[in-house]
């Protein structure tokens, strides 16, 4: 990875689907295989070489503050309300600097080569303005939902419509163009708002992980992303 690349773990939501797991701890602060779930996506950073490394705050922010005080992070507050991913990320900007940068979402469970390591040697500037790590949904775990996105033999992606094609689930990692958020008026937004015109435009991409994912979004995924992780030899 070249060293310069920027990344942001998004950490600043509710963890309502959580329930009670939340109620005085944020989603991130979360245990599995005996480590919060910010850790490991700390790890999955680390290990790529990115730097600067933020963090975005907000619900419950001040124990993720103190959890990492001493790592190598910056963070970013959303104090007076949630942003969601893209407001969040637009307020991150003076952090992460002018360029592509990497966006880790942090409720997520890896097995095989890093997800950032992968997207890196693929992304291609000249033709990509995103590039997501995707995976199909028989090597995820802990997902319910439908599929995200449908790949076309380029490896662009659109948006999953059309039964019986196959489908890919968005694992939370990507390489992103921020150009973009500077005509966006709204101060909240999701990801989609950047996404959807990349898609237009025909520079959305997708990379199939190779390794296993876990949506660590309920408390019955927990066991779930650690027994994907003890089949790894992980913990």
């Amino acid at each position: 990875m070249r060293q310069t690349r920027a990344l942001m773990i998004f950490a600043a939501g509710f963890g309502t689907r959580m329930g009670a797991l939340t109620a005085t701890q944020p989603k991130p602060m979360i245990r599995v295989a005996g480590r919060p779930l910010i850790d490991h996506a700390l790890d999955q950073a680390l290990a790529a070489g990115a730097d600067p490394i933020v963090v975005n705050l907000h619900y419950l922010g001040d124990q993720l503050a103190t959890h990492l005080a001493d790592r190598p992070v910056l963070l970013s507050w959303e104090r007076g309300k949630i942003l969601e991913t893209g407001g969040g990320l637009r307020k991150a900007m003076p952090l992460l600097g002018h360029g592509p940068v990497a966006t880790l979402n942090s409720d997520a469970a890896w097995t095989g080569e890093n997800a950032i390591t992968q997207l890196d040697a693929a992304w291609d500037e000249t033709s990509m303005d995103a590039l997501l790590l995707v995976a199909p949904p028989e090597r995820t775990v802990g997902h319910s939902a439908p599929p995200d996105f449908s790949m076309d033999e380029r490896g662009r992606l659109s948006r999953h419509s059309i039964t019986g094609r196959a489908g890919y689930i968005y694992t939370g990692a990507q390489i992103i163009k921020t150009d973009r958020l500077a005509g966006i008026q709204d101060e909240v937004f999701s990801m989609w708002r950047l996404w959807e015109p990349m898609i237009a435009a025909r520079r959305f991409y997708g990379l199939i992980h190779q390794g296993g994912w876990c949506d660590v979004g309920q408390p019955g995924s927990i066991a779930l992303a650690e027994q994907l992780l003890s089949d790894q030899g992980s913990v």
